[in-house]
Order: structure tokens, then C-alpha cells, then sequence
């Protein structure tokens, strides 16, 4: 009995599902995270009539300078869903995009932009906030890798203040390709290898300039890790997630926010969470995960604990803290809100 008694006191302990009541003992609803960063989900936050404005898989999510969130889906009957914060519909655009997958906002401080990846067509757009395409980009067949147009399959790109931007071939060749603002191909590196230099899965992609210098980190997913590159493309820092097939990394503050698509081995459709790093790399919060838990420095595999979540494919964090989350082969479900507590 003690035993007994022992292991539910210690699996009451560990999880990061709360019931949180008011001065008035009415339940406010249940709150996951651990540490400092712990939210309260909200699961209709973005539903919509899907007979006016249907969703198939939920790739990603950004906020534009209007306070706006903007959600991309393979849906081509309106590929761009925009809603307000409220999650009200605001206007969608796009049927050209049957492979939409990665969305990267670029704020130039005059007029914002968006660029998009598409699997299918093997292209990356730059394109206004109202779907008017002002460059497209093909397969770079300068590098041999790509002599077969169907081997680029970009996931994922990331915008430099000068224009200058990084495409992810997250599911082709996996080059990491540098343009300059014009299309004009500047640098690759990456690829298939089996050094560290070398990516498998590179689904996503971010400027990180938190510690001062600019650097890129890049989602290395099939090896649950985050790489870390300069802009030139030499290899700095491993951050290793074991146990999280992570998607592209988000950074807001202090933080990098990721969704994890998965665990290793695990396809159940309700596999998946959101975990959420500290600046120093170190894990402090799994939404609908496992504790973060550190022995002699080291991460120790983390993996679903609550089922709210099925394959979360990006994050994205408004100027409240608030996170949205976009979810792949989830019963076309809409996007989720989790808010800060």
C-alpha cells in the first residue's frame, strides 16, 4: 500500500495538467506547461465554417505587423485563412498552392510580405499580404543535386534585414540555399551526409540573434536535434532534443518555441507537443509533454504525456505571448490557442 501510495503521489506530481479554480470555486479550465511557461488551451479558438472555408492539413502560422494571424493550408480553396486575434475571420486568399507548407513573414518597417514554400510545385513565392506573387523561385539547377527539378522540395525560409533570404530543402536534398534580396543565388551548404555538417529532415528554418551575433537554426528532425550555423554556413552548436521530432524553431524574447510533430517511431495521431527552450538551450516547458528532466546535464527523452494535441506543425507567438498552434493530418482540424497564464 505504500507503494501504491508512493507511485500515484509521484504520477499526480509529475504531470503539467493543472485544475485551477477561481476565488469563487468555479473550474477556469486545465493549464499545461511546466516552470515559468504554463497556458491555458483554448481548442476552438480558430473554427470556422469548413463549408465556407475549409482547411486539409494546417502547416503554419505568423502574426503581421497589423496584429493579424495568418494561417497557410494545402486547402486550395482558400490556401491564406487571416483572422483577428479573437480568431474571427478576417479574409483568405489562394488556390494556386496545392503543396503549401512553410510561411515566413518579412517586415521591412514600409510593407509586409510573405513568403511560401510549395511542395508540390517544387517553388518558392515571395507574395504580398493579399496573394500578388513578386518573385518566385525555382530548383536551382546550378547545383548538381538538383538537375532533377523534383529533387528540391523546400519546407521552410527565414529573411535577413537586407533582403537577403535562406531557403530549407527540407524534403529534398536538403541544401540550406542563401539568396540575395533579387533571387540570385549566393552560397548552399548542408545536404545529405552523415557528419554533423550535414542535415536529414532540415524542415525548418530561423535567424537567431539573441546572444547578439546573427546565426541560423536549422531543424535536423529526423535526429530530434536543432543545428546552429553561421550565416556562411559553418557548423557552431548541436542542440539535441532527444525523444522530439521538432519542426521549424520560433523565437520570441528569450525563447525558442517548437512543435513537435512527433516522437520517434510514434505515428498515432495523437502523438505530438509543444515544447519551449530557454535562451541558454535548456528545456523548460512541454505543453502536452513530458516534464523536462536534466541528469548531469543531459536531456533525457521526452515524449507526449496529455493527448490535446495531434502532429502540431508550427507555433506561432503574438506580442501577448500567446501561442497558436497549426496541426498536420489532424482530422482538418483549425488552429488552437494557448494562452499565457
Amino acid at each position: 500500500m505504500k507503494r501504491r501510495s508512493f507511485v500515484k503521489k509521484s504520477v499526480l506530481g509529475s504531470t503539467a495538467f493543472f485544475a485551477v479554480r477561481d476565488l469563487y470555486g468555479e473550474t477556469k479550465g486545465p493549464m499545461y506547461g511546466h516552470n515559468e511557461m504554463k497556458f491555458r488551451l483554448n481548442t476552438k479558438w480558430g473554427a470556422l465554417d469548413p463549408a465556407k472555408t475549409p482547411v486539409n492539413d494546417c502547416h503554419e502560422m505568423i502574426e503581421d505587423s497589423r496584429g493579424r494571424i495568418i494561417l497557410l493550408t494545402n486547402e486550395t480553396k482558400n490556401n491564406v485563412i487571416i483572422y483577428n486575434k479573437s480568431g474571427r475571420l478576417s479574409t483568405t486568399w489562394g488556390t494556386e498552392f496545392p503543396g503549401a507548407h512553410g510561411l515566413t513573414l518579412q517586415a521591412n518597417g514600409n510593407e509586409d510580405f510573405l513568403f511560401i514554400t510549395d511542395t508540390n510545385r517544387h517553388q518558392v513565392y515571395k507574395t504580398t499580404l493579399d496573394g500578388k506573387i513578386v518573385l518566385t523561385i525555382n530548383p536551382p539547377a546550378d547545383i548538381p543535386d538538383y538537375q532533377n527539378k523534383d529533387a528540391f522540395v523546400p519546407t521552410e525560409t527565414t529573411v535577413l534585414p537586407n533582403g537577403d533570404f535562406y531557403i530549407a530543402d527540407g524534403y529534398g536534398a536538403q541544401h540550406i540555399l542563401h539568396y540575395d534580396e533579387y533571387g540570385n543565388l549566393k552560397n548552399s551548404f548542408g545536404g545529405r551526409g552523415i557528419g554533423d555538417e550535414y542535415l536529414d529532415n532540415a524542415h525548418g528554418i530561423c535567424i537567431d540573434s539573441r546572444q547578439g551575433t546573427p546565426t541560423l537554426l536549422i531543424t535536423d528532425r529526423t535526429r530530434t536535434a536543432f543545428k546552429r550555423f553561421s550565416l556562411e554556413g559553418k557548423l557552431l552548436e548541436i542542440i539535441h532534443l532527444p525523444g522530439a521530432c521538432v519542426c521549424r524553431p520560433v523565437i520570441k524574447g528569450d525563447y525558442l518555441y517548437a512543435a513537435v510533430l512527433r516522437s520517434p517511431n510514434l505515428d498515432s495521431i495523437n502523438s505530438g507537443f509543444i515544447t519551449i527552450l530557454s535562451k541558454d538551450n535548456q528545456v523548460v516547458s512541454n505543453l502536452g509533454g513530458t516534464a523536462p528532466k536534466y541528469v548531469n546535464g543531459q536531456l533525457q527523452p521526452m515524449a507526449q504525456f496529455e493527448k490535446i494535441l495531434m502532429h502540431p506543425h508550427d507555433v506561432c507567438i503574438d506580442d501577448e505571448g500567446s501561442i497558436y498552434v497549426s496541426q498536420w493530418a489532424s482530422g482538418k482540424s483549425y488552429p488552437y490557442k494557448f494562452s499565457r497564464v
